[in-house]
């Protein structure tokens, strides 16, 4: 069972992947018993495609399948099969740069087995790029809502009205990104990419403990640290340390690593260690292709 189109709503009618068929319009539809719909009950991946090669697929790929298996979802497709939607949507839109979201649902409950629900979207990569990413002046603001993120922070779920309304108020402001503070006054992460601050020599960036997201280009960050022989490490930051800091960049897989411009008002003095790992990110993109 679908909804109708509010009135005046218009139907995109560009192909989706939906449980294993490409799909357009009407066609892409969700049912408003499956529990993605009813409660936010799914998990999604968001991921940049290189020369129509998905890239950190298996790391993207294992972060989605250890949330389903800890947060008690039925079996999603194997990667296998989604690899296969990504490619005939990018196919379908004779695209080769692009962003691709996979999002698997809890599915409808009651269903012996129950199956989630899945699907697949595909958007030229020019759509998803911030305007300080396209500029190289990329700018952020602290978020003036406070984040305590708990045990679910962790997981990239689409419960996420907290973090959408957070970046909703940072275009307003005409900036980026959104950095998100704790009741404790920890900061935290970005709406919608991981935080680090330079400080001297030295690449800081919230902990895992803190419940912050485990992103994939987060982790690449750091081995990219270890390789250049940058000190890095995990700590606790607070939003005085953004007017200390000497450089801040933000991670995410389809802005890359973005070294910061401006945050919180404050022009920053450099932006040498963001650029110089970005710059090895891009040499890791090439080589895996």
């Amino acid at each position: 069972m679908t909804l109708p189109l509010a009135p005046g709503a218009r139907q995109p009618d560009g192909p989706v992947w939906v449980n294993g068929r490409i799909v357009r319009g009407e066609d892409a539809a969700l049912s408003v018993f499956d529990r993605g719909a009813r409660d936010g009950g799914g998990i999604f991946e968001t991921l940049r495609v290189y020369g129509r090669e998905p890239f950190a697929w298996t790391r993207h790929m294992e972060r989605l399948v250890l949330a389903a298996a800890e947060l008690g979802f039925p079996v999603p497709p194997t990667p296998a099969s989604m690899r296969e939607g990504v490619a005939e949507l990018l196919e379908e839109l004779a695209l080769d740069d692009a962003v691709a979201r996979i999002t698997v649902t809890r599915g409808i409950a009651g269903g012996r087995p129950t199956r989630t629900g899945a699907w697949i979207e595909v958007q030229p990569i020019g759509a998803r790029l911030w305007r300080g990413t396209r500029r190289g002046a990329a700018t952020a603001m602290v978020s003036p809502l406070v984040f305590d993120l708990g045990w679910m922070g962790a997981y990239k779920t689409t419960s996420r009205m907290a973090w959408d309304l957070a970046r909703e108020q940072a275009l307003a402001a005409g900036v980026d990104e959104a950095l998100l503070v704790s009741s404790a006054g920890e900061l935290l992460e970005g709406s919608a990419s991981n935080l680090f601050v330079v400080r001297g020599r030295e690449v800081i960036t919230p902990p895992l403990a803190s419940r912050v997201l485990p992103g994939v280009t987060r982790a690449i960050a750091l081995e990219l640290c270890a390789a250049l022989g940058m000190a890095a490490r995990e700590a606790r930051l607070e939003v005085a340390d953004l007017a200390t800091a000497d450089e801040v960049f933000v991670t995410n897989s389809v802005q890359e690593i973005l070294p910061l411009a401006r945050v919180a008002g404050r022009d920053l003095p450099a932006r040498d260690v963001g650029s110089r790992l970005l710059a090895a990110y891009r040499e890791r993109v090439a080589a895996s292709r």
